[in-house]
């Protein structure tokens, strides 16, 4: 049973308050995500300003950092699905801390190069690969399915405003001490990470984890593919997800190089650009259990999904002064969009897919979604060396709404609210409450 760290009487409070070890998973979460967002300055323009990087190189860098959803994103969801969660993140939190610190050590052992950039991208993203399966299958055990949908509000929002103050502070801080040594920074939020999942009281049954234990690695792999791809909803998603990320990653992997190159801007100032990505997905954290309430959680994920992002097209208008409100609308709506698209369809997954197959399910999703990731950060580079960065961008942006638009051919389009439990689900599994 989920913990839920307090009685019936208690609901009203909320959920940070009475639930110690999801208060603990909730800041390890938050400070891990405002390092990797100073990460996500810091580290292009590492390779940029001290190695001299390429457009398409940078890209490279990007499509490193995800390579390993595409390489071992199924097998990783099995093995979580074998394995206690909360060590399998304790030993990648434990990694990603000593591989982010070793980058500034390099650079003043002046060893730093693109390929020690890329092979620390690669074992950093193998890293993330687990930490974030075990996250996702460990949450629901946590929380109870009447909670789910604010526990995923509060994750995603948080995220969001750590978000924002790593990309505000990031560029600031990368011209205070230098892109490597910004990475420290990165490597103490890991640390922290660390400390907050040790201290998480909930331990999962010996039984559970062997009776998960049963059966071939390759045929547990089978049952996730067939119950993601089978299911018309968690295909449409997982279809629509890896499209969107393609274009999303595709178009960021060459934004640094876009403000610094085209519109001629500074460190700080693309930093202090970047927190409207934080404001934008601290409101749609805010907004997705209350539009998805007024208009159902269906059509409420077509909207954040296809509707909003559609303002990322005013991006690649972005020009120094004055035309510098337009990247600030374009870039919060895309994070408005995605993180109230993530709480819906997050929370949609965790009551609707059984509990035991969580992590095989996640992995198959993100197998696709993130395993385009890669080929959109390669595609962008490519686009933005052969074409120009501006000419990418009008191009890679576009394909964000087009690939929303996926989610129009699947019944999604035809409901009002997603179901709140799948037909392959055991017959005694409890019917999960609904979330929004």
């Amino acid at each position: 049973m989920p913990t839920t760290g307090t009685t019936a009487r208690a609901t009203s409070r909320s959920l940070l308050l009475r639930n110690r070890d999801f208060r603990r998973l909730w800041t390890g979460s938050t400070t891990g995500k405002y390092g990797a967002s100073v990460t996500s300055v810091a580290l292009p323009l590492v390779a940029v300003t001290l190695l001299h990087a390429s457009t398409f190189q940078v890209g490279l860098l990007t499509a490193a950092t995800w390579l390993p959803w595409l390489l071992i994103g199924l097998p990783a969801g099995a093995w979580v699905d074998r394995l206690p969660r909360r060590p399998v993140m304790l030993i990648a939190d434990a990694a990603a801390m000593l591989l982010f610190a070793a980058i500034p050590v390099a650079a003043w052992l002046q060893v730093l190069s693109m390929g020690y950039l890329l092979a620390t991208a690669v074992l950093v993203g193998t890293a993330t690969v687990f930490f974030q399966t075990a996250y996702t299958a460990l949450l629901p055990h946590l929380v109870a399915s009447e909670d789910q949908a604010e526990g995923n509000s509060k994750l995603h929002g948080s995220e969001s405003a750590a978000q924002l103050a790593g990309y505000g502070s990031g560029g600031f801080l990368v011209q205070m001490v230098g892109a490597a040594n910004g990475l420290f920074v990165n490597a103490a939020t890991f640390a922290v990470s660390f400390l907050c999942v040790l201290r998480i009281k909930h331990r999962e049954p010996r039984g559970a984890m062997a009776e998960r234990s049963r059966g071939a690695l390759g045929r547990e792999i089978g049952a996730g593919l067939r119950l993601t791809f089978g299911d018309p909803y968690l295909r449409a998603m997982a279809v629509s997800g890896g499209a969107a990320n393609l274009a999303l990653m595709a178009y960021q992997s060459i934004l640094v190089v876009f403000l610094v190159r085209e519109v001629h801007l500074s460190s700080g100032t693309i930093g202090v650009l970047m927190t409207g990505g934080g404001i934008g997905g601290i409101v749609g954290a805010f907004a997705a259990r209350r539009v998805a309430a007024r208009i159902g959680s269906a059509r409420a994920l077509i909207f954040f999904e296809l509707a909003v992002p559609s303002l990322a097209l005013l991006i690649p208008l972005t020009t120094a002064g004055f035309g510098l409100v337009l990247f600030v609308i374009g870039y919060t709506s895309v994070s408005f969009g995605v993180i109230a698209g993530n709480i819906l369809s997050s929370t949609f997954r965790q009551q609707y897919c059984p509990k035991d197959m969580l992590g095989r399910i996640s992995a198959s999703a993100a197998f696709l979604n993130y395993g385009t990731i890669p080929l959109g950060a390669v595609l962008g580079g490519a686009l933005g060396e052969a074409l120009g960065t501006r000419t990418a961008l009008w191009i890679t942006i576009a394909a964000l709404p087009a690939a929303a638009s996926l989610l129009f051919f699947s019944p999604i389009r035809r409901a009002r609210d997603l179901p709140t439990r799948s037909p392959a689900a055991p017959a005694d599994q409890p019917k999960a409450e609904p979330a929004l």
